[in-house]
């Protein structure tokens, strides 16, 4: 065998530069250009733009499909359908997947779906996040249930993965029927407004099972799964704003379920206190106010990073920065619904909260709650069950855990939003505040019905009993002499409250008992 020359090294390294080219053209420049022509960025230039600049390692770049069947074996690319591979954002390493549509539709074959496991395999192994860059028709039918199992290796992993590492979906294009469900199981959901639809079963087979007629966007589009559904927990204006997004997201939050959340230095004083907290919870108990008012005058510079902004607006959920940590904020919002507690708001403040605990980041609760919403539909459509979720949640958690009662703390909904009894460490509570079973008027009209009917004087005698009621309970000091409230603050000392009770509470630790898990009422 004769000695290998310089010029065969070089014919190789050429040959390596030219499949590298190749494999980055994915489905070809036409398609690449049809891409950019329908508003999305190429599966690549998404990476690119997500991850810190000159970050990304690709894995499996020359990987092609096995099948020979239906004239696959003549059309073969590089790569298969799927960008997969790690960088850094922000400094701190992610393992990324981007679907390529202008490959087989950007459909999931075997090759395809074992280069996502590989990647979500080592995320698990090395402790980072995985991020999703989702834009596919599905299935690759060619492939028949091969493809099938390819997408039950993901969702497998992406289950056991849950809790461990991050996961977030960014559908950024179709997404139907099975491929559906790994985003399902993933912490987020970043769905683009204009170019992104989820759904089981698309418009054509509705409309022959059903005759329902209804077009993509009104079935699955974004704003669909983000204020009805509640699938998605943003909606983003274009492909960049949906990677900033996932960025931003990534700020909030640690790496995987043992490492704290990044530290982010703030000029904003711990110790500030803004007067105008003082007047923001309205004197009267039914006159309604935007709890984001609060919560931005408490949190590091103003900022907080809402989570499901458009779905069950009567609770608010989302991520914001107390002395420089992460904190996943609860509330409940007096200026939609009162605030009140219904199916919708109790399923999305137990998935936050659960996220929260999963991966330590402490939970700050404000709380402002009438009750429970009532109602025949909620009754039969598991209010009960659905309402028992938040419960669970929060009683399960065992991160730091603070409450602030602002207003009205009413009935179930009090022991729900992370009261003293299901071990929350500091509750705080405002003078405004108002802890009973109910309000003065249902209250009253229950207690004193009888003497009501044998009064000539029912209005006079029930304002009297209203306010001797109110007098009573419309105040946190009866729960504070009881100890279910640590300390009665005035509003404008919420801020440096919450931080040193954050700061008390970093080497907290509490367990559960020794289970394989517990059974929340799904």
């Amino acid at each position: 065998m004769l000695p290998k020359t310089s010029e065969d090294k070089h014919d190789k390294l050429e040959q390596l530069k030219d499949r590298s080219k190749r494999a980055e053209k994915g489905g070809g420049e036409e398609r690449l250009e049809k891409q950019r022509a329908a508003g999305k960025m190429t599966a690549r230039e998404r990476i690119d733009f997500f991850l810190d600049e000159g970050t990304f390692e690709e894995f499996d770049k020359f990987v092609v499909h096995r099948s020979s069947d239906f004239g696959l074996d003549e059309r073969k690319y590089d790569g298969d359908g799927v960008v997969t591979g790690h960088g850094l954002v922000d400094g701190r390493p992610v393992f990324v997947f981007a679907q390529d549509f202008t490959v087989f539709g950007g459909s999931l074959s075997e090759t395809h779906a074992k280069k996502i496991c590989k990647v979500m395999d080592l995320a698990m192994k090395t402790g980072a996040p995985v991020v999703g860059l989702n834009d596919s028709g599905g299935a690759r039918i060619q492939e028949g249930v091969v493809s099938l199992g390819g997408y039950a290796d993901i969702f497998l992993r992406n289950t056991l993965a849950s809790g461990v590492v991050p996961q977030i979906s960014c559908i950024m294009g179709p997404c139907a029927g099975g491929a559906v469900y790994s985003p399902a199981i993933t912490d987020f959901n970043i769905m683009v407004r204009e170019t992104s639809y989820m759904f089981i079963t698309g418009p054509d087979v509705i409309k022959t099972v059903t005759h329902e007629d209804v077009s993509k966007r009104e079935l699955g589009g974004a704003m669909t799964h983000n204020s009805k559904s509640g699938v998605a927990h943003f909606a983003a204006d274009d492909d960049e704003h949906c990677l900033r997004l996932a960025r931003e997201l990534l700020s909030f939050v640690p790496s995987n379920n043992l490492d704290p959340a990044p530290f982010v230095p703030t000029e904003d004083p711990e110790d500030r206190r803004d007067a105008v907290l003082n007047s923001m919870v309205p004197e009267s108990s039914n006159q309604p106010y935007d709890i984001r008012d609060i919560i931005h005058n408490v949190v590091d510079d103003g900022y907080f990073f809402e989570v499901q902004e458009h779905f069950a607006q009567n609770i608010v959920v989302g991520f914001a920065r107390l002395g420089g940590h992460s904190v996943g904020i609860v509330a409940n919002q007096p200026a939609f619904l009162a605030g009140v507690l219904d199916i919708d708001a109790s399923i999305k403040g137990a998935r936050f909260v659960r996220f929260c605990d999963c991966f330590n980041i402490p939970l700050v609760t404000f709380e402002d709650v009438p009750g429970f919403l009532p109602g025949v539909n909620q009754e039969h459509q598991g209010i009960i069950r659905n309402g028992a979720k938040l419960l669970y949640a929060f009683a399960e958690a065992t991160v730091p855990k603070i409450t602030v009662i602002t207003r009205k703390a009413y009935g179930g909904a009090y022991c729900v939003m992370a009261s003293k009894h299901i071990r929350t460490d500091v509750n705080f509570a405002y003078p405004t505040a108002e802890i009973a079973v109910m309000g003065a008027d249902g209250a009253v009209g229950v207690l004193y019905r009888k003497d009501f009917k044998e009064t000539t004087d029912a209005e006079t005698l029930k304002k009297q009993k209203v306010e001797e009621f109110e007098e009573k309970f419309a105040n946190p000091y009866v729960a504070a002499e009881h100890g279910f409230i640590d300390e009665v603050i005035e509003p404008l000392e919420t801020r440096p409250k919450l931080i040193r009770a954050l700061s008390l509470l970093q080497t907290k630790r509490d367990t559960n008992p020794p289970k394989k898990h517990g059974n929340i009422p799904l």
